[in-house]
């Protein structure tokens, strides 16, 4: 979830769900120790619970970078063994490290001496040529040894040679019944299920036989399918906000990063999906997009689009209800 699931993007999310835990987007061991470390590791108090998903495969390092995790208040630091991407593969991390599951486990027992928060693993069931059934459970051997106890599966393979990342993301046919089995092998390890998900439906399908679901894009562009995880997975039966209030909770957030400095569409880029499958819906995403970019731009660009929405809609009932009366 590069260039998706930052401060401003969680933040966001935290008004619709109390409950899931977020994610950050994955920062690079170099990135904190040689860069500007408050830039990629600050956060705001409301997201907790929030794991740091940290890219990087040499276990001081690792370990280094954990303690930052938890010196800066983080609930969980995750090793992400499942990215695709050229510029990860060729830092030697992410979904090759599916490669070498004793370097992994090497990483993983540097991290958890170093922190007391929860060390995790995020996997795929395989890269390229690997058989699935040999290659995770090895991985999942080896880190558990190392004292992961929880695993995240995104439940197809990753091909390091031929597909794009966003490829892989789509192409590879997604194995749900292997991480079952999984589950099955290693009935002590929470083990969380990643990949295609959609609906909240699938997800309670999904936690008859596994610990957790993870969702990724849906929940990026379509935010409001996260509006029935606390009642539905959590058993919080408060009222949750509605789409109008969580703008205006968000709106009171962007007011003040504006303030700071931070430029509308950094902000707004994450809201896009806020109306999705909603009437008129298209005419929201299109101000934004015209507007938000642009120098000085202003929350009048957010209340703007609404307002386009909500009178299209009121319209569109007005002529609903007049055709109703004509028959």
């Amino acid at each position: 979830m590069l260039d998706c699931t930052d401060r401003h993007a969680r933040y966001f999310m935290r008004q619709i769900s109390h409950h899931a835990v977020m994610y950050t987007e994955m920062v690079t061991t170099g990135a904190l120790i040689h860069g500007d470390r408050s830039r990629f590791l600050d956060f705001d108090n409301a997201e907790h619970p929030i794991a740091l998903q940290l890219g990087g495969s040499d276990p001081a390092a690792m370990a280094q970078c954990s303690a930052f995790a938890q010196e800066w208040g983080y609930d969980e630091v995750n090793i992400n063994v499942g990215c695709p991407s050229d510029r990860v593969q060729s830092g030697s991390f992410g979904a090759c490290l599916m490669q070498t599951p004793a370097l992994v486990a090497d990483n993983v027992k540097a991290m958890v001496a170093e922190v007391d928060i929860p060390v995790t693993v995020k996997a795929r069931i395989g890269v390229d040529d690997q058989e699935p059934r040999e290659a995770l459970w090895v991985l999942t051997d080896a880190v558990a040894n190392a004292g992961c106890n929880v695993l995240l599966v995104h439940a197809r393979k990753a091909w390091l040679q031929g597909l794009s990342p966003k490829e892989n993301r789509d192409i590879p046919p997604l194995d749900y019944d292997l991480v079952y089995e999984l589950k099955r092998d290693f009935p002590e390890l929470e083990i969380i299920i990643n990949g295609g998900i959609k609906t909240i439906q699938e997800c309670q399908q999904h936690l008859t036989e596994v610990d957790g679901v993870m969702m990724g894009r849906e929940a990026y562009s379509n935010p409001f399918v996260m509006s029935s995880v606390d009642s539905a997975l959590y058993a919080d039966d408060r009222a949750m906000l509605s789409r109008q209030e969580v703008l205006d909770v968000y709106l009171a957030y962007c007011e003040k990063q504006l303030q700071t400095g931070t430029r509308l569409n950094h902000l707004t880029r994450h809201i896009i999906g806020l109306f999705h499958g909603e009437s008129n819906s298209r005419l929201w995403r299109q101000h934004i997009s015209d507007h938000a970019h642009k120098a000085g731009a202003g929350l009048e660009v957010l209340r703007d689009a609404l307002q386009k929405l909500l009178e299209a809609n009121q319209y569109q009932q007005l002529r609903q209800e007049q055709h109703s009366l004509h028959h």
